[in-house]
């Protein structure tokens, strides 16, 4: 297996509380890994850990064989990008959405803004008439293509997915999930997603590890899971509250 991502011993802290107990998982190039979980299981917490936004941690992370430290080179956000669960207060509100896509080719002094900006409304299926809209003259679903524009204009190996579909009603989930997946094809993409919805994990992920408590409890691949495989009890709480792993189905987008 040709892996994009290793953790090994994976452990945080916030002060005496100990949040992420010991994690190991890892991900191939072109995967997509969901980490799934109640509230408070400590999923989240791994993932900004993963982006460099949590520096209270032990443990080994590594990208393509390379261990990362706390502190984390520009380099490095070229490489991984991160999309947030609330697109509207991920984009800045007083911004266009121009402005938005073009500030990290400003930073990093990249040229072909334009083209690149237009690019990457493009690839999440976004007229080039919203260029020059502000993130509220938008719809959620639109907000959240934006988000992810806006992580693709670096030209990322890696997408750490934050709960992107969570605060869409479920009709935008759908287009916003098969977007995801068909970006991933195109573009060889290897995803990390954090959700407490089962049903959106086995939408898009191959393979799953099961947070409870600040511990990856069970990893399965979503095959053994819908055939009944999964073997710890919580995986198949999990299961048996999700209405149904179809529940997000919808023509691609």
């Amino acid at each position: 297996m040709n892996t994009m991502i290793d953790v090994a011993g994976l452990r945080i802290a916030f002060g005496a509380s100990e949040v992420v107990k010991g994690v190991d998982f890892n991900v191939a190039r072109g995967a997509c890994f969901g980490i799934v979980g109640e509230s408070g299981s400590g999923k989240s917490t791994v993932l900004r850990a993963l982006a460099g936004l949590n520096r209270d941690w032990s443990g080994r992370i590594a990208f393509e064989g390379t261990p990362v430290g706390l502190k984390r080179s520009g380099a490095f956000y070229t490489k991984v990008q991160m999309v947030f669960q609330d697109p509207f207060g991920s984009l800045h509100p007083a911004q266009t959405i121009d402005r938005i896509l073009s500030e990290f080719l400003l930073v990093n002094r990249t040229g072909d803004i334009d083209g690149r900006v237009n690019r990457a409304l493009a690839e999440v299926a976004l007229p080039p008439s919203v260029r020059f809209r502000f993130p509220h003259q938008l719809s959620g679903g639109q907000r959240q293509r934006v988000a992810i524009a806006r992580a693709l204009i670096a030209e990322p190996e890696v997408l750490l997915l934050d709960e992107p579909t969570s605060a869409l009603d479920v009709s935008v989930q759908a287009e916003v999930l098969n977007l995801l997946a068909d970006l991933r094809r195109r573009l060889g993409l290897t995803y990390v997603m954090v959700s407490h919805n089962l049903a959106v994990i086995a939408h898009l992920c191959e393979h799953m590890g099961v947070m409870q408590h600040g511990e990856m409890v069970e990893q399965l691949s979503t095959r053994t899971l819908r055939e009944g495989g999964a073997t710890h009890p919580h995986t198949r709480d999990l299961a048996a509250l999700s209405l149904s792993l179809e529940t997000v189905d919808a023509p691609a987008v």
